[in-house]
């Protein structure tokens, strides 16, 4: 719920009161955590942000509910956020895919609902929560938090709003939250809303089915840590041949079309950013390969051909280059097959 390396025992203290209402083991949390049950009556103490992830992840398990028992008898079940960005990951740009994902929550009965508006220079995500809604004002301000880092990684870039209104007052929160948004922010508004220019929903999505497999295997970690960078030209050529190609490479001189760059301009970008097309193509290749070695139902032979090898050996001695490991170690090292 926060980015700082160290936790406020503050959000601590909140997340196990969101447990408690769910019937959670608040002590066997703490024990598994290693968090001592006096630090939760320190106000000054802090936590590491791994062991608040693991609280977190904790929490999820036992009230099987991503939304950490906040929802008042309303779940998210485990899994949910999953499903919801794999319906979105194909958008072709970050409207579409915040459009999608609003629907997507929409099929479920919840005490929360976000809208988006827009005009001609900016956008605006609302957030309409039941007033008598327990922890109002943290999920509130948690999900705007997390949607917006949700959007940018969506995008590569870092969306930044220029303000933010919360139709609650500054007292019922804690300073250290004004921290989590790099703009203004105004209480006891007559809506809770993010506003932010509308350029931004015409960016194009730079992730893909195989960024999304290794995104949503420390989501909660990278969407708290926040560690979205402006997309470079390298990411730029990986979102083309992932969108337009899938498996197939197509020659150079396509991609400097496709990027109204020149052979030479192209190949100096490339060598200023330390890469080069061919190592592109074979980071594609890698984590294409690791994404279908975690489908059990695929056969080594047959992600080979996947993977445009016309002989197994071919991809054994490839992929063995990439990871240092044959395709049969490394799955069954980190898939268990």
């Amino acid at each position: 719920m926060i980015h700082r390396k160290n936790i406020s025992v503050s959000q601590v203290v909140r997340v196990l009161q969101g447990a408690a209402r769910s019937g959670a083991d608040i002590p066997s949390l703490l024990a598994s955590t290693g968090i001592p049950r006096s630090l939760l009556d320190d106000p000054d103490a802090r936590i590491e942000r791994e062991t608040f992830i693991r609280l977190m992840l904790s929490v999820m398990q036992q009230t099987e509910d991503e939304f950490l028992g906040f929802g008042q008898g309303r779940k998210s079940k485990p899994g949910t956020f999953s499903m919801m960005a794999h319906a979105v990951i194909n958008c072709s740009n970050l409207e579409k895919a915040v459009l999608r994902g609003l629907k997507f929550y929409q099929l479920f009965d919840l005490e929360v609902r976000c809208d988006l508006v827009r005009d001609d220079e900016f956008a605006e995500l609302r957030i309409i929560a039941n007033p008598r809604l327990d922890f109002r004002e943290v999920i509130v301000e948690s999900l705007i938090f997390l949607s917006l880092r949700f959007m940018s990684w969506l995008v590569g870039k870092a969306i930044e709003p220029e303000l933010i209104e919360l139709d609650f007052s500054r007292a019922q929160q804690d300073d250290e939250y004004r921290s989590l948004f790099n703009c203004p922010v105004e209480y006891e508004r007559d809506i809770s809303r993010v506003l932010f220019k509308r350029d931004y929903l015409e960016l194009p999505l730079v992730q893909n089915e195989l960024s999304l497999s290794k995104f949503l295997k420390d989501s909660l970690a990278q969407l708290l840590d926040g560690n979205i960078h402006n997309v470079g030209l390298p990411a730029q050529i990986r979102a083309i041949i992932s969108k337009e190609y899938g498996n197939n490479f197509p020659d150079f001189s396509e991609i400097c079309e496709k990027l109204n760059m020149t052979p030479q301009t192209l190949r100096r970008r490339l060598k200023e950013a330390n890469t080069s097309y061919q190592e592109i193509k074979d980071n594609i290749r890698k984590d294409a390969s690791i994404y279908y070695l975690s489908k059990p139902e695929l056969s080594i032979d047959e992600i080979a051909l996947l993977m445009g090898f016309s002989e197994a050996s071919s991809f054994h001695r490839a992929f063995k280059k990439w990871t240092s490991k044959t395709p049969s170690v490394y799955r069954r090292e980190h898939f268990g097959e």
